[in-house]
């Protein structure tokens, strides 16, 4: 019996931009916590990035209305 092959995983890159002293400090906590950046960045975003693939819920939209709540003339 053949074993399937794993599917494919297609990822994307997301760039973003530090100043010197915050990759310095990003890099010395990461090196203190023996992880790398990326990992710990994933891991701070997760609650972001799962369970939205399809639709974000309601209750994470944003009212047309919100911004109006004290300008009741």
């Amino acid at each position: 019996m053949k074993r399937q092959k794993p599917k494919k995983r297609k990822y994307k890159t997301i760039t973003l931009k530090l100043s010197a002293r915050q990759s310095k400090s990003l890099n010395n906590y990461c090196e203190a916590r023996n992880t790398t950046p990326n990992k710990l960045i994933k891991k701070n975003i997760a609650r972001y990035l799962n369970g939205f693939e399809k639709s974000v819920p309601e209750k994470y939209h944003v009212s047309d209305r919100q911004l109006d709540l004290f300008n009741e003339d």
